[in-house]
């Protein structure tokens, strides 16, 4: 089951690693704020999930096959080639960006789950529940304000809310079906609600303007 879980992470890792060096080349970003922008995005909502859960230093720190496995694939995108056809073609870059994101955003929600179970965190659905969707929205939310955009989780479609349905669902069903079956059901519905909003454009209701910053 542990490898089972690394690769989980892994891929999870490669999914949002491709999300944030995509992000940064949109925002023409050198080299260096590719590779930052990818790890970031990959690794940051473990590292926030290690530290409210008290797992320190966090386990980016004392395991670097995640880190090298951001910087790696941040590295791979910059590569001219690619990203000259990811910046000449908006539909598929779009699409990646897309896919990617929604992927590590399933496989890090279950993940969060699954690490506050294996340190002993069962008695609180509450804290389950929030570390889950922590650990899914946490990288995404750091990427873009270190790319000077309002956060996703914010302005665009159902996110977080699929992450919070995802992670609910997992904590909830975990003692009656065990491990295997809640982290299959948990990323299933993540990555379901999340597709879905994107390709139907569901959103959470916006405030409007009241007059006050020039809109009427």
């Amino acid at each position: 089951m542990p490898e089972l879980i690394l690769t989980l992470e892994l891929i999870g890792t490669v999914a949002f690693a491709i999300s944030g060096a995509v992000t940064a080349e949109h925002k023409r970003m050198d080299l260096f704020g590719v590779a930052i922008l990818g790890l970031t995005t990959a690794v940051g909502g473990g590292v926030l999930r290690d530290l409210i859960l008290g797992n320190t230093p966090p386990v980016t720190f004392r395991d670097p096959i995640y880190a090298l496995t951001a910087l790696g694939v941040s590295i791979i995108v910059f590569i001219k080639p690619i990203r000259h056809y990811l910046m000449g073609n908006h539909r598929h870059m779009t699409a990646l960006l897309q896919l990617s994101d929604s992927l590590g955003l399933a496989l890090f929600t279950v993940s969060g789950v699954q690490v506050a179970y294996g340190l002993g965190r069962t008695d609180s659905l509450f804290l389950l529940t929030f570390v889950g969707v922590v650990t899914g929205v946490g990288g995404g939310v750091l990427r873009d304000i270190l790319a000077g955009s309002t956060p996703y989780i914010f302005v665009k479609h159902v996110y977080a809310s699929a992450a919070l349905a995802g992670a609910l669902l997992c904590a909830a069903i975990w003692p009656a079906v065990g491990q295997d079956a809640a982290m299959l059901t948990g990323f299933s519905v993540t990555l379901l609600i999340r597709l879905l909003s994107a390709h139907y454009r569901w959103s959470l209701p916006h405030a409007e303007g009241d007059g006050q910053d020039g809109e009427a």
